[in-house]
């Protein structure tokens, strides 16, 4: 049988055609609910063909038709081929925004790149056609990559490169041993500083409006030096429990284990800071894709009819969908107006309760039984319980908003809709 899925995206049909042959095109269609049968080459064990095309409909608008004739039911192949259709639109839109910020073609040199976020961004990264390097620990293995020592970072490693996006750092999951608290603190506050020092010696480029003015391409003359050092941060600088006040970036640090890290942790961004680099650090919440992290484990949970509120349920949850996250990472090393602390929260958190309710609505299941606080003490500990599942944190996005800055999915029904093939499309 033949399946039809058609379109309309805002860009010019080169840009669409363009877009697909770049590296990474293929890891940001692909679906992120499990069984992602797109990744795991289905494809390759049924009778399959697929063919896309591209045809103007308007100056600046491109109708993107995919065919794919195979025995899979229609009902099986739709909820897919609207995701891709979803994510090439609104990739193609936040990379068109950041473009009207910074026109110049960036060479962007990444840490934690093979991670959750570090692997769906290079991919916008370089979808947007960008060059990213890898900075590995591991000798590199091709062009892109150059080996990273944290403690002791060479001194060419941010040669050629005009912004630096740092990600790397232990998970924070687990039991808050001894071991485990030195593992999360070392992992991020001595490389980041490291890292920081080392931005400051290279050559820097003042990034003002006369300078973003004159977009450049791979090879053409335009401004060079090192423009924008990006670091990742955490919500639990807030701390793990303020009740129900709003959180923005100007409010006091919290106490605690994590608001003592994520402060050092971003304190070791200073001598970048000090050299003049515009300097960004990206406050990221609780991140949501059925790839990795909290969703992730509490998706079959929720399918076994398992799932439920934890505790009272009245904990506020600063959530964000991975895709605004990586927004958010594209804006901060393409906006010259943005520096300092940003919070990447979705601009309306919820209560653990409504988060509960939401996602069994969406995964079509039952939501009745509450989890008593014993079962994440048992996983984590007191401390690990109190600081990561018990949290309570109502952020809010205030510089981005203030911003003007466009989430794809402020609200969380339609993320999760998104993220498990459930729009309806």
């Amino acid at each position: 049988m033949e399946f039809t899925y058609s379109s309309v995206v805002d860009a010019a049909v080169g840009e669409v055609s363009a877009w697909h042959a770049r590296p990474g095109a293929d890891i940001r269609l692909t679906p992120p609910w499990p069984p992602s049968w797109l990744a795991e080459g289905l494809p390759a064990v049924l009778p399959w063909r697929h063919t896309r095309e591209f045809t103007a409909a308007g100056e600046h608008a491109t109708l993107v038709t995919d065919v794919v004739a195979t025995p899979l039911p229609a009902q099986v192949l739709r909820p897919a081929y609207a995701y891709r259709h979803r994510q090439l639109a609104d990739d193609l839109a936040a990379q068109a925004r950041a473009r009207a910020l910074c026109p110049d073609t960036l060479t962007i040199a990444v840490t934690g790149s093979g991670g959750l976020i570090g692997t769906a961004l290079t991919a916008l990264l370089t979808t947007a056609g960008h060059r990213v390097i890898r900075l590995v620990r591991r000798p590199p293995r091709d062009p892109q990559e150059r080996q990273w020592r944290p403690e002791d970072p060479g001194p060419g490693l941010l040669a050629g490169v005009d912004a630096v996006i740092h990600l790397a750092g232990a998970s924070i999951g687990g039991r808050f041993t001894p071991a485990r608290k030195r593992e999360i603190r070392d992992s991020r506050v001595l490389p980041t500083r490291r890292l920081a020092e080392l931005a400051a010696s290279a050559p820097t480029t003042a990034t003002t409006a006369a300078t973003a003015t004159a977009p450049t391409t791979a090879g053409a003359a335009g401004p060079t030096g090192l423009r924008a050092f990006v670091s990742a941060s955490a919500i639990g600088i807030y701390g793990p429990d303020r009740g129900d006040e709003v959180l923005t970036e100007a409010s006091r640090r919290g106490d605690g284990f994590l608001a003592d890290v994520v402060a050092d942790w971003e304190d070791a961004t200073a001598p970048a800071a000090a050299a003049g680099i515009r300097t960004v650090q990206v406050r990221t919440g609780i991140v949501q894709t059925p790839r990795g992290g909290m969703l992730r484990l509490l998706t079959p949970l929720f399918e076994a009819g398992l799932g439920g509120r934890l505790g009272s349920g009245k904990q506020w949850l600063a959530w964000i969908g991975l895709d605004d996250v990586l927004d958010i990472y594209l804006r901060a090393v393409a906006d010259p107006g943005l520096s300092g602390p940003v919070n990447a929260v979705a601009p309306e958190p919820v209560r653990n309760v409504d988060y509960t309710r939401i996602l069994a609505g969406v995964l079509r299941r039952p939501a009745v039984l509450p989890v008593p606080g014993l079962g994440p003490r048992l996983l984590l500990g007191d401390e690990g319980a109190r600081e990561i599942a018990q949290a309570s944190q109502c952020v809010v996005p205030e510089r981005l908003i203030a911003a003007g800055h466009q989430f794809r999915y402020p609200q969380l029904d339609a993320a999760l809709r998104h993220m498990f093939g459930r729009s309806g499309a």
